[in-house]
């Protein structure tokens, strides 16, 4: 089965803490802040903001309150563009993407349903924006009861 990485998982929940503290005049946030708040290890956000950052979804500010920012508003930042950022293309198998990695891809039925299947998977994560999982979290976090916030 298809599973997105802990790289995209992580690299996921990284820009949503930056979108759900997201405001144009907000001050640039830490990773240890994100790191404490999403319980993922500050080493590890190190290396995944990286390419978040070659990709311009990230910025950062140096200095005293220096940290990292969305670079564009949490509406204009799809999901799709996160994941391939931190994961690169995602497909479900190689030869989608490289039709010269198996031979059999010209007359492979299988090959038609793993590239439709990508394309819908495709479609759906550049349907998400970063706003549209702000809202499904300030939606979850009413539900969550008062012993697991914080």
């Amino acid at each position: 089965m298809f599973r997105i990485s802990t790289k995209g998982r992580y690299g996921t929940r990284l820009m949503l803490n930056l979108a759900l503290h997201y405001q144009e005049s907000s001050p640039a946030r830490s990773l240890k802040e994100v790191a404490e708040e999403e319980d993922i290890s500050i080493r590890y956000l190190e290396q995944i903001i990286i390419p978040l950052r070659d990709h311009r979804l990230v910025k950062s500010q140096r200095g005293a309150g220096g940290g990292y920012t969305l670079s564009r508003p949490p509406a204009a930042i799809r999901l799709s563009e996160v994941l391939q950022a931190v994961e690169g293309n995602c497909c479900l198998v190689e030869c989608v993407e490289d039709k010269n990695i198996c031979p059999r891809s010209s007359f492979c039925a299988a090959h038609e349903i793993w590239k439709e299947g990508t394309s819908v998977m495709k479609a759906y994560f550049d349907s998400v924006s970063l706003q549209d999982m702000v809202r499904i979290a300030e939606r979850k976090s009413r539900r969550r009861p008062r012993s697991q916030k914080g």
